[in-house]
This record gives structure tokens, sequence and C-alpha cells, in this order.
């Protein structure tokens, strides 16, 4: 046992504890999460509020409405299939490592290295495009409501913002583990409220003069932005290269759900309620999303006014409605984008703290401690700080066409994009391989595994290489008008990130690492199954 802790007879653990003990861990972290809270955090992070707003020019801009209208729904059933076996794998492994830990379990110390790696890049990822894209909604409010405000903007103040933003969020994730599952329950109905009436809006409260689009411009008009194939909207370019591009607003927003998995040490009865929190916040996101986009589509006035600002969301809100309503919807948007970004820190803090207490970071034993609230503080002012740098390139001014383009947001969406799902692929490949002979959890997918799990890998497969390719011809270098600033540097990070592990793994870790270190001895464990 930790010194930190007393021994404790095996009939004075709860249900929890004694699943947790089965799998070598002591409860160190507050049991303080229900059910709904664990699906709170994950329905926070995938948050509609946040994803289809910051990310609906990536929709917009390849394929235009009827990518955003078609390929929504699409994606979302694969996504859900991705879920499901991912809520297989919590409910028999409910641990903070989550994804790393089933990695490790069923693959060895080599799969949960790169799968902790990933998902920790990912995750850090997340945590910085969510919090930019907060501070973006939260300047574009003030803009709203103050013509000075608007006239003097800059991305060095967005910047600052971004800044405050991510250590407002650090410092909930500090001070108070049960704040955070009371900001999550709230951020729950913030999201359905606060979605329910941007929806209301855009339906009866379009300003004078304005109407909606038709259903035949909404489910079948096409966009080219990206300046790729000459603009056409027909092709086998556009529907092999540029159409895909658009589905990274769907794997974008629905993702991070496997906080549900991270926090599962802190949930009760977190073999069905974890399970539960990762499908469900799917699911109701997925039609929650829907229904929002549906409703930013029918309220564009002029497509090619849309496209001319770069397929931002703030085009639509100021040609369908007056200034003042249209800063209420941003400034709802905005603070459902604060909750996701302190609920994202929360997630890449419980990965940090679960990937170091195995040892297999550098600093482990710092990101490892807890504070006296029993909160791995360090490991969240190592997100936040990491989130920054890995942000700076959204202080470079790009425009395209005259358009501006936030290239390297979407770049930071696309690593956060791939780092996830490449770490939640790993584990749902090797429990397909493993078959019948993986020992299923209370909650499972039966004999559906078969087919569910080498569908989730192939859509990952798939979208983690669309989410490498550049968004604009002017990113690729033997294009006229290349220029770095450009380029989806998703294609850089990700590649060396991949070859620097190689490279770390290949001359020291393997020599030393073997998986997840148990805090309570496996005699003891032993000993807890005889009884």
């Amino acid at each position: 046992m930790p010194e930190s802790h007393e021994p404790v007879a095996y009939h004075e653990l709860s249900d929890d504890e004694k699943q947790l003990a089965r799998l070598g861990y002591s409860q160190e972290l507050h049991r303080s999460w229900s059910g709904f809270s664990n699906f709170a955090i994950s329905f926070s992070i995938i948050s509609i509020l946040a994803g289809c707003f910051t990310s609906f020019a990536l929709g917009w801009n390849n394929g235009g409405p009827a990518a955003i209208a078609w390929g929504w729904p699409i994606l979302t059933v694969f996504i859900l299939i991705i879920g499901m076996c991912m809520s297989e794998l919590v409910s028999a492994y409910p641990t903070s490592g989550g994804i790393y830990w089933w990695a490790s379990k069923l693959g060895g110390p080599k799969a949960g290295f790169y799968t902790g790696w990933l998902n920790l890049i990912g995750l850090v990822a997340i945590v910085a495009s969510v919090a930019y894209g907060c501070a973006t909604f939260f300047d574009a409010t003030l803009g709203l409501f103050s013509s000075s405000w608007a006239g003097n903007y800059s991305l060095t103040r967005v910047f600052i913002e971004f800044v405050i933003i991510l250590g407002l969020a650090a410092l909930v994730n500090i001070f108070s583990s049960h704040l955070l599952a009371v900001l999550n329950n709230i951020s729950v109905w913030w999201h359905v409220i606060g979605a329910a009436l941007i929806v209301l809006i855009l339906w009866f409260l379009l300003k004078d003069g304005a109407s909606h689009a038709s259903v035949h411009d909404v489910f079948t008009g096409s966009v080219n932005n990206t300046g790729l194939f000459g603009g056409k909207t027909s092709g086998i370019g556009f529907f092999l290269y540029i159409l895909p591009l658009s589905g990274i607003l769907t794997q974008y927003t629905i993702t991070g759900y496997d906080a549900s998995a991270h926090l599962s040490e802190e949930t009760q009865s977190a073999s069905t309620g974890a399970a539960k929190g990762i499908w469900q916040s799917i699911l109701y996101s997925g039609i929650g999303g829907w229904i929002l986009l549906l409703s930013f589509l029918f309220a564009v006035q002029d497509k090619n006014g849309v496209t001319a600002g770069g397929g931002s969301v703030f085009v639509i809100f100021s040609q369908s409605l007056t200034p003042h309503v249209a800063g209420l919807v941003v400034a709802i948007s905005a603070a459902g984008q604060f909750f996701c970004t302190v609920a994202c820190m929360t997630s890449t803090s419980r990965m940090f703290f679960a990937f170091s207490r195995d040892g297999a970071m550098p600093g482990a034993k710092h990101f490892a401690k807890l504070n006296t609230s029993r909160v791995p503080s360090n490991a969240v002012i190592a997100a936040a700080i990491i989130a920054l740098i890995l942000t700076l390139p959204a202080l470079i001014k790009v425009d395209i066409g005259g358009a501006p383009v936030p290239i390297a947001f979407f770049a930071v969406v696309s690593i956060g994009v791939i780092g996830l799902y490449l770490a939640f692929g790993i584990p749902i490949y090797l429990r397909w391989k493993l078959g019948d002979s993986f020992q299923v959890g209370a909650w499972n997918n039966g004999n559906k595994y078969k087919w569910m799990n080498p569908i989730a890998v192939v859509e990952i497969v798939v979208m983690s290489i669309v989410g490498l390719l550049p968004t604009a011809s002017v990113g690729i270098w033997w294009n006229d008008g290349f220029a770095w600033k450009y380029v989806n540097y998703a294609i850089i990070v990700v590649p060396v990130a991949l070859i620097l592990l190689t490279i770390y793994w290949e001359v020291s870790v393997k020599h030393w690492f073997t998986g997840p270190k148990h805090t309570i001895d496996p005699d003891v464990v032993a000993a807890f199954d005889e009884r």
C-alpha cells in the first residue's frame, strides 16, 4: 500500500474499490462522481456549443451546406460505433489510465506506451483548441456589443484572452474536485438549454428582411473554398479529397468522450456508469449537434458571402440576426466553450496522472503527485503550459483570398483528432484480435464486437489520414503563393512526435518500462479474491 493509505480490510471496500484493487490500484482519487457527472464531463467536452461553432468553417469550406447536412449524421453513426467499443473496454477496466491501460493490458508495454502518448498529445491539443476557440468567441461577444472593441481587434488581444481562459480553467481544476463535478452538471443543462435557445432564435427571431434558406439549398448546396482543384465542386478530386476534409468538423466536435474513462476511478458504479457515459454522450451530442448545424445552414442569407468570409458562423449571424441578438448567441456559445475547456483540462490532467503513476513520462514523480484536495495539480499546470506553446502559431495572421482563415487553429484541431482517435483505435483493435477470450465487464457488446471493432478501426485510420492533408492550395509547397503560415502543421507535429517516441522507446524506454505499475501488492489482490 502507498504510505499515505492505511490498509483496509477487504470487506470494508466498496464494489468499485474491490474492482480497482483487482486491477492493481488502491483508491487514491476521491470517488465523488455520480454516473450522471461522468456522462456530464464527456458531454461537456464534446460540447456542441464549441465544436459546431468553432470548426463550422472546416465543413463549409470543404464541401459546403450539403457536406455538413449529410456528413454529420453519417459520421456520427461511425463515431457511436467507436464509442460503444470503448464502453465495453471501460466496463472491463475502469481506471484513470483509460485507453493507455487497456492497450497495455491487451497488447503489452509497447502498445501501452504509444497509446498513452498519442492520447496525451491529443488531449493537450483539444485543451488548446477549445480554449482558443473560447477566447475567439468571448472577444466576438464583446465586439458585437461594442463597436469600439470590434474596431480594435487584434490576434494579440485574443491570445491574451486565451491565456487568461487557460489560467482560469487550471485554477478551477486545481482547487476543487467537488466544484468540477458541480460545474459539469451545470454544463449539461447549459448545453441543452443554450443550444435549444439558439435554435429557437435562428428559426423565429431573424432580423427584418431575412428569410430561411430552402431545403434544396441546404441539402444540395456545395462549396470548395480551398483553392484546390480549381475550386470545383464536382469530380473525383472534390469527392475523394475535399469532402473528406469536411468530416473533421464532426470528428473534432464529437471527441473527448474518453473523459468518462479517465474519470472512472472517481465515479461510483464505474463499470456501468462510465460505459454509459461514453456512448450516451456521443448519441445525445450527435442528435443535438445536427439540429444546431441545420439551424445554422437554414439561417444563411447569402451563400457566397459566407464563403467570402471564410465559412465563419459569425458571417451567418451577421446576415440573419441583429447585432445584440447575435451577441447573445455568441455569448451562450462562449460560456459553453469555457465549461468545455475546464472539462478538457480535467480529463487531460487525469491522463497525465495515470501515465506518470506508471513512470511512463519524464518528470513522472511530479505529475503523479496529488495536492491536499487529491487533485494532480502539477499535471494541470503542465497541460496548460503545453497547450499555450502549441497554440503560439495562432498569433500569425492568415488570409486566403482575402478571407481570414484560422489555419493554426485547424492544425491544432487536426492534431487533437489524430492523437485521440489513433489512441482509441489501438485498444479497440487489440480487443477485436483477442476475440471471445476477452473477459467482458458488466456492460458489453456481446458478439457484435466482431463487426463493430473492425469498422471502428477502419474509420479511425481513414480520418487520421484526412487530418494530415493540406486544407488550402497555398499550404502545399509546390503551388504558387505557398507560405509556411498556410501549412496544416499536423503533418509535421504528428510524424515528428511518432519518430521521437520511437527513438525514445528503442534507446531507453523498452529497457525499463513494463506497463502499468500496481499500487497494491499482487499477493494482496490474490488474497482478496480468495475470500
